[in-house]
């Protein structure tokens, strides 16, 4: 009798624990996943390249496009030639003494001639001048030499002259900018609102960087080509007095 009344029991509180836990299962189940409203509500990061950048400048950005890239052709123009000027052919006022000294005046010019070189042009000059005084022989060496040197130096002007505007033209624009700020902010009276003052602010700060960006960098280059000139000039002073030293050799 009391076997049998311990079994119900026991199957009894089964039933209720079994009820329980599939209860709990559907409860859970059918409760809401809650998410972190922190990472749902949070804007994303605005992202801005060069491009969109440059396009709150407004038309003073063209203009400094412009001018950069007229800047980049006339850099690297200058600079392949004045390059080449650089180079010397150390065998050549080798083989120009030798046909002096050997009285061969004919071929020594056709050297020249052949030689593509500022040198070459000038020691071309000073050898058809032989048998003047030797002042005259310097004074057309000398001539020929300022015109090479002239040549080396075309469009050297104008590389200053972006390097020293592109600053101001940016400027320009910066005060441009600051109009339209004003002028919006003036229409706007009480309403005033910082997105309408957004584009004129825009222009003002983007003009300013980018003229200085372009100037900055192309004063360095004009700098660069201007000292790289100075070493031609010195190498064609040196050539002019090895070729004077050669003529007055034979008198001594």
């Amino acid at each position: 009798m009391e076997y049998n009344t311990y079994n119900k029991l026991f199957k009894n509180m089964n039933v209720l624990l079994l009820l329980q836990q599939t209860a709990g299962r559907q409860a859970t189940e059918a409760m809401p996943v809650l998410t972190d409203p922190v990472s749902t509500t949070l804007p994303t990061e605005a992202q801005m390249n060069i491009i969109d950048l440059a396009q709150k400048g407004g038309w003073i950005m063209i203009v400094l496009l412009v001018l950069s890239l007229v800047a980049f052709f006339i850099f690297i123009q200058r600079f392949l030639i004045i390059r080449r000027a650089n180079k010397s052919d150390e065998g050549f006022m080798n083989r120009i003494k030798d046909y002096i000294y050997d009285g061969k005046i004919e071929s020594a010019l056709n050297l020249c001639r052949k030689t593509k070189s500022q040198s070459a042009r000038m020691i071309e000059k000073g050898i058809s001048r032989l048998g003047r005084p030797m002042n005259d022989v310097l004074v057309a060496i000398e001539n020929v030499g300022n015109i090479e040197v002239a040549k080396l130096e075309k469009g050297l002007s104008i590389l200053s002259t972006i390097a020293a505007a592109a600053p101001m033209i940016g400027f320009l624009g910066t005060v441009t900018g600051m109009v339209r700020a004003f002028f919006a902010m003036a229409n706007a009276g009480t309403n005033v609102d910082i997105s309408m003052l957004s584009s004129g602010i825009y222009e003002a700060l983007v003009t300013t960087v980018g003229g200085l960006i372009v100037g900055i960098i192309t004063l360095f280059g004009y700098n660069y080509l201007v000292a790289q000139v100075d070493n031609v000039v010195n190498n064609l002073e040196a050539r002019t007095m090895e070729f004077m030293d050669l003529l007055n050799e034979p008198a001594n």
